[in-house]
């Protein structure tokens, strides 16, 4: 006679079951700083998509190497260089080809007020302004790209006095925001949305004017074997990761 299995057992697989479809992976990732605003976007759709939940830390690249080389927990990097993260991989901390370039940043020139920034930068030369902010450029690849500008436009002398450095390009955001500084070098992406810029008056600056801002993110290897450090990356190659990534102003 065919022996039925008892209706408690059915229920325990069950529950089994569905405990493990829903279960997820957590992923810490490093992102540098001028990404904030699109990866806070990017994590709704990934955490709804696949279910696992993404823990952002953000800051500048040149402290983010520091922490990870000092065993930080990070497990996906986000770096606003290419550079950090080839050193990285080049040092053995980083999963063996994952690293990519998930984006290509603009440098732009900013301030909150209406017509204060010309679409030529002409007022950087006009040196009617008692500070300009930048990112500290030993720290943040936007700092180091702000520097080549001034350099560039053979400014660097005479801006020398007047300029406020930020830990990272928030802070140096912050400075101009708040009024603290007229106007500043900032990511295109603090001020950029849906193909304009959000408000105040910006020049972006001609990518001919600095090194190119590569973004590149790559599995370190505390994230080696987590299977929501592979999603993410794979995620911000998809449709919908880049459509969020160029509704900022980034290139990809």
């Amino acid at each position: 006679m065919r022996m039925r299995a008892p209706r408690f057992a059915l229920t325990a697989v069950f529950g089994m079951l569905t405990l493990n479809s829903a279960w997820a992976d957590e992923v810490q990732v490093a992102v540098a700083a001028n990404f904030t605003a699109p990866i806070q976007a990017i994590a709704k759709d990934f955490e709804k998509d696949t279910g696992h939940k993404l823990v952002a830390s953000f800051g500048a690249t040149g402290q983010f190497y520091a922490q990870i080389k000092n065993g930080a927990p990070f497990e996906v990097f986000l770096s606003a260089d290419d550079t950090t993260p080839e050193k990285l991989e080049n040092e053995g901390e980083t999963v063996k080809g994952s690293r990519f370039t998930y984006a290509i940043g603009t440098l732009a020139l900013w301030s909150p007020k209406a017509g204060y920034v010309d679409d030529k930068g002409e007022v950087l030369k006009k040196n009617d302004y008692k500070h300009l902010s930048i990112a500290n450029p030993k720290a943040a690849p936007y700092g180091l790209a702000a520097t080549q500008v001034l350099a560039k436009l053979n400014l660097a002398e005479a801006t020398k006095g007047k300029l406020v450095e930020g830990q990272n390009i928030t802070q140096a955001f912050q400075f101009v925001s708040t009024g603290n500084a007229e106007l500043g070098f900032v990511a295109l992406s603090q001020i950029y949305k849906d193909g304009k810029v959000s408000n105040g008056s910006a020049w972006i600056v001609p990518a001919n004017l600095h090194d190119p801002i590569k973004q590149d993110a790559v599995i370190l290897n505390k994230g080696k074997d987590n299977a929501a450090a592979k999603a993410l990356v794979d995620y911000l190659k998809g449709p919908k990761a880049a459509e969020v990534i160029k509704s900022y102003g980034y290139e990809l």
